[in-house]
């Protein structure tokens, strides 16, 4: 992975925060006019959480900015979204000890997903072979179960804002693999949101291809790059929450 060359220390801080993040722009193939014409089998292996609760390092005003800058350098909305949100310093420091314990519940209590504690942030990730058929964006049964989990958390612990983005592999057209990853998306927040979380709380986001997390040339590749990642971020009331000193 390349490192990311920012000037002032603050931004090498997030770099480093962020590398996880970091993909490579694939070469497309629209050749083909069916997406994800391999089949997705297998399950993905829970990995233990991330807990890298380093709120501090980016200080207050500066996230959106960095965030910015590394999201754009990265490709990956998910990093400039996670760095953008965060406060840092004291409050910072609140919001993560928030996100652990909610992080801590998800990861007990979601069977098929990586949940990873990023900054201030949670990062979920689902291999979309769990949640949907090949070219499906209908929703399975294991997955419904899932996103309940999720939704309860939600419920639980307000005064957070959830990104759900869809992303494919790099099988068929671009437009397909578009649609595709929105549908998914959207299959996600629509149940959340049929399950009581506040509609206003959530963003449904796709991106065909843009954003591998692996090499599009192989099976294996395809398949991870085949996913829903979710992201948990303090909104502007939690934030002040904290501040203030109304969540500790």
């Amino acid at each position: 992975m390349k490192a990311l060359k920012l000037s002032l220390t603050s931004f090498l801080a997030a770099a480093m925060l962020f590398t996880s993040c970091q993909s490579t722009r694939p070469t497309a193939d629209n050749s083909g006019s069916t997406a994800e014409t391999t089949t997705q089998t297998g399950t993905t292996e829970k990995k233990g959480m991330n807990k890298t609760t380093k709120g501090g390092i980016i200080g207050a005003g500066s996230g959106a900015v960095i965030g910015g800058i590394i999201g754009n350098k990265m490709g990956n909305t998910a990093a400039g979204a996670i760095i953008g949100a965060a406060v840092g310093g004291a409050t910072g420091a609140v919001i993560g000890r928030r996100m652990d314990k909610q992080a801590e519940e998800l990861e007990k209590s979601m069977e098929n997903a990586n949940v990873e504690r990023v900054g201030e942030a949670i990062r979920i990730n689902f291999d979309s072979g769990i949640l949907f058929a090949t070219n499906s964006a209908e929703l399975s049964a294991s997955a419904k179960k899932d996103i309940a989990k999720l939704a309860q958390t939600l419920k639980e612990y307000e005064g957070t804002n959830v990104i759900i983005e869809g992303h494919t592999d790099n099988t068929g057209s671009y437009d397909l693999n578009k649609r595709l990853s929105e549908r998914r998306a959207e299959s996600v927040l629509n149940y959340a949101k049929s399950l009581g979380v506040d509609g206003t709380r959530l963003q449904a986001k796709g991106y065909s291809y843009d954003q591998p997390i692996a090499d599009n040339s192989t099976v294996a590749g395809r398949q991870q790059n085949r996913r829903v990642e979710i992201i948990i971020i303090a909104n502007e009331e939690m934030k002040k929450a904290a501040e203030s000193g109304e969540i500790k």
